[in-house]
């Protein structure tokens, strides 16, 4: 259970899984904003965007988050990611600025 790409809601207690495969109380994502795929798991969040990219989602349209399941509200997801460095998106921090994407993808996160 090293890296999935879902296109659906997981099942009870799956996220919490992936938990404890790389980091004891969060697991990384990257999410498709266009496709609404959802690459989870795996110890680089580029690990995951390498596999959405094979699948066909574009480097542009990915963006990477981390969530902590045992946490509650907006503490949950954390929109902090080596990938999200995108000069050429107007994102040259690590952390998502663009506050519509940030939605996009609490919604499919959340979804």
């Amino acid at each position: 259970m090293e890296i999935k790409i879902i296109n659906k809601p997981l099942k009870k207690g799956e996220l919490k899984a992936f938990t404890k495969v790389w980091f004891d109380d969060m697991v990384k994502v990257v999410v498709d904003v266009k496709t609404g795929s959802i690459g989870v798991g795996g110890e680089l969040h580029a690990d995951a965007e390498a596999l959405l990219i094979e699948q066909g989602s574009s480097q542009n349209d990915i963006w990477g988050a981390n969530i902590y399941p045992e946490r509650i509200g907006e503490d949950r997801i954390e929109y902090t990611a080596l990938i999200n460095i995108k000069p050429a998106s107007s994102n040259r921090s690590m952390e998502i600025e663009d506050l519509e994407i940030k939605q996009k993808i609490k919604d499919l996160i959340l979804k």
